[in-house]
């Protein structure tokens, strides 16, 4: 999807591959002709495009400046060819190789004249133009952004994946808009139109809160000479920065605070405090989460929410039934470890509904379950934890806990060994719908 980093399009314009791929569609018209046909001359069919094309290839080898002189010469005699979108990216790539960024952005701009809805080819197209650094190329860089910006906002639900849920469309879709306004606003703050850049940059900011765009806001704000709003702003691209904003550099965005705090208040006296209290304003809301169940002291008594789409989930419905939970988080490495083994467990009682597998997520924030499970494709139903973990006082994860048909704790692992794991929960489900205590 979209990046407020540099696009990935790039990554994927391997020239070679390009290069066999226009070859392969042309070796059925080269086969066509036969070198030891004694014809005569006059009924020689006329030069054909893909013919030509296919040995513009051949004189090429591996010489990537005669690649382009011929794919240029090609495209100057056919320019209308109807497969010049590949030419135009084996032109893009073997330029970049060259190190001839204005061809490449030329071409990549003759791609989006011919795929004006394609996203990726407009985010090359804007890479490439950035590279220039002329104001010129800035400009319509600013109006392939609104392009894009214009085709995330139009797109509807109906045409997502039937494997991607609405919950899980609906944060891409504001990570998608949150990352085209940083885009947009970001070319406006090259071209040094400070008062767009400040129209761009928040609509980023307020609906993906990100290390990135509060940096370029402070930025933004220091250049007006608003130290205040730059003070702001960099306190809260430091609290952000970590671990979340990819190329932001937190040590970066410390010098700058410095600066501002320095020249509006003479020292740093006073600085440490502002960041701590900036940090909890800018974190705390985002992990503070509705209690739910906060008087309910009975396992069957609990409604949980899918985390797939928000709907309950009553236990009241697993009374007289075996229920297994795996208490993980998006953060804990051996969760991801356990999460294919419970799976595993899972799929052998699959047959059984006397037996239920929840997979009970417990992170404090839960915007990250989403884009995770899009991800890790977990199998077993996923459930936000909404108290389960503190009636069962669970304060480590991984925590596995088998419930018998009675509401009883059957088994417990905190934590787990990946050679028996499988085997002893597996064990533990089959005494519990047994009806068979556990040997003492």
């Amino acid at each position: 999807m979209l990046s407020q980093s540099s696009s990935p399009a790039l990554a994927a314009l391997l020239v070679c591959a390009m290069v066999s791929q226009l070859c392969a569609a042309q070796r059925p018209a080269s086969q066509s002709s036969n070198p030891g046909s004694t014809r005569d001359k006059s009924s020689a069919k006329p030069p054909n495009p893909d013919e030509e094309l296919q040995r513009a290839l051949s004189d090429s080898g591996s010489d990537r400046a005669a690649l382009v002189r011929n794919l240029d010469g090609f495209l100057k005699k056919y320019p209308d060819y109807p497969n010049r979108t590949s030419v135009y990216r084996a032109l893009v790539e073997a330029s970049l190789q060259l190190k001839d960024n204005a061809r490449a952005a030329d071409y990549s701009e003759r791609m989006v004249s011919l795929n004006p809805s394609d996203i990726s080819i407009l985010l090359l197209a804007i890479e490439l133009l950035e590279r220039q650094e002329d104001q010129a190329g800035f400009r319509r860089a600013v109006s392939y952004s609104t392009r894009i910006l214009d085709l995330v906002e139009r797109a509807s639900p109906a045409e997502r994946s039937s494997r991607v849920s609405l919950e899980q469309w609906e944060q891409q879709k504001k990570s998608d808009l949150a990352n085209t306004h940083f885009l947009r606003g970001d070319l406006y703050f090259k071209l040094r139109d400070y008062d767009a850049a400040r129209k761009d940059l928040p609509a980023s900011y307020e609906t993906f809160p990100s290390a990135a765009a509060a940096e370029r806001l402070g930025e933004t704000a220091e250049l007006q000479k608003d130290l205040n709003t730059a003070i702001q702003e960099y306190a809260r691209a430091f609290a952000l920065a970590e671990g979340k904003s990819g190329n932001v550099s937190r040590e970066d965005i410390r010098n700058k605070i410095g600066n501002a705090w320095r020249l509006a208040h003479g020292s740093e006296q006073g600085l440490g405090e502002y960041l701590l209290n900036t940090y909890d304003t800018v974190t705390k809301p985002a992990l503070k989460k509705t209690a739910h169940n906060d008087s309910v002291k009975e396992f069957s008594e609990f409604t949980l929410r899918k985390a797939s789409n928000g709907a309950p989930y009553a236990l009241r419905d697993t009374k007289g039934k075996v229920v297994v939970l795996n208490f993980w988080t998006t953060w804990c490495g051996p969760c991801h470890a356990l999460e294919p083994l419970f799976a595993h467990v899972a799929a052998d009682f699959h047959d059984l509904p006397e037996a239920r597998f929840l997979s009970t997520n417990c992170d404090e924030d839960e915007t990250l379950v989403a884009p995770y499970l899009l991800k890790a494709k977990v199998t077993t139903e996923v459930v936000f934890t909404d108290g389960l973990d503190r009636l069962f006082s669970v304060n480590s994860f991984p925590t596995v806990i088998v419930i018998d048909r009675q509401g009883t704790i059957a088994f417990r692992s905190d934590g787990f060994q990946p050679d028996t794991f499988e085997r002893d929960l597996s064990s533990a489900v089959r005494r519990a719908l047994e009806k068979i205590d556990p040997a003492p």
